[in-house]
């Protein structure tokens, strides 16, 4: 049985034998744009905004599903039918230009009153308990959006470390229609300076994955395959 496949498979001509294999990579290709663009994405903490619920260099796989399909080789996304809950971590394009995608937890929903004040976050007129926050605001400290309310569509998102977080309270709010998903897993975490984590910066977030591999106390390994 095994001669008799071996010869029909020589006798398939070149031609189609390319054709056969170009199709197959084809599949593969379209499937993890699918995969991608729908389902899940991989992403890496650049940033402290977020600590200690996520590091800098924390890698992230992170759901899209049910909340935004983006288009292949485009900037296009479809908004889709799952909201945000209050208390959720999400990462969203920010209303900011030329600005990469951030990751902050939702504070406030459509319709909720914002007042922060003596360094703490008022929720429709209630003191909002916040076990997550690290570091906490300046009690002296203002800002452009600290007494508001949040428009149909949109969200007001913080970060956890409130003294090193650039979110709403300065740039205001996050449209729904700007939402790309949220966390659901670390599955790799390694120190390594902010530099090697932000976009673009090829060469230092190699040196980095090389000196995990030639150093691995740099891996965080009491950090992998966290869920959230």
């Amino acid at each position: 049985m095994t001669k008799e496949k071996n010869v029909k498979e020589k006798a398939v001509p070149l031609r189609k034998k390319v054709t056969r294999e170009i199709l197959s990579w084809v599949w593969v290709i379209l499937a993890f744009l699918f995969i991608q663009g729908t389902l899940v994405q991989a992403r890496v903490i650049p940033s402290g905004s977020m600590e200690r619920t996520l590091l800098v260099g924390d890698h992230l796989l992170v759901s899209r599903f049910g909340y935004d399909a983006g288009v292949p080789f485009t900037g296009m996304h479809v908004e889709l039918w799952k909201n945000p809950v209050r208390g959720q971590m999400i990462v969203f394009r920010p209303p900011l230009p030329d600005a990469p995608d951030y990751v902050k937890r939702v504070i406030g929903l459509p319709g909720d009153r914002i007042d922060i004040k003596g360094g703490a976050v008022w929720l429709n007129h209630r003191l909002l308990t916040e076990p997550y926050v690290t570091h906490p605001m300046n009690p002296g400290e203002h800002y452009p959006y600290e007494s508001v309310v949040v428009p149909p569509d949109h969200y007001f998102v913080m970060g956890d470390n409130r003294g090193n977080s650039y979110d709403s309270r300065y740039w205001g709010f996050v449209p729904r229609e700007n939402l790309i998903g949220t966390p659901v897993m670390i599955y790799m975490s390694v120190e390594a300076p902010e530099q090697a984590w932000q976009p673009g910066k090829i060469g230092e977030r190699a040196l980095a994955y090389l000196n995990a591999l030639v150093h691995p106390h740099l891996v965080r390994w009491g950090r992998l395959f966290v869920m959230f």
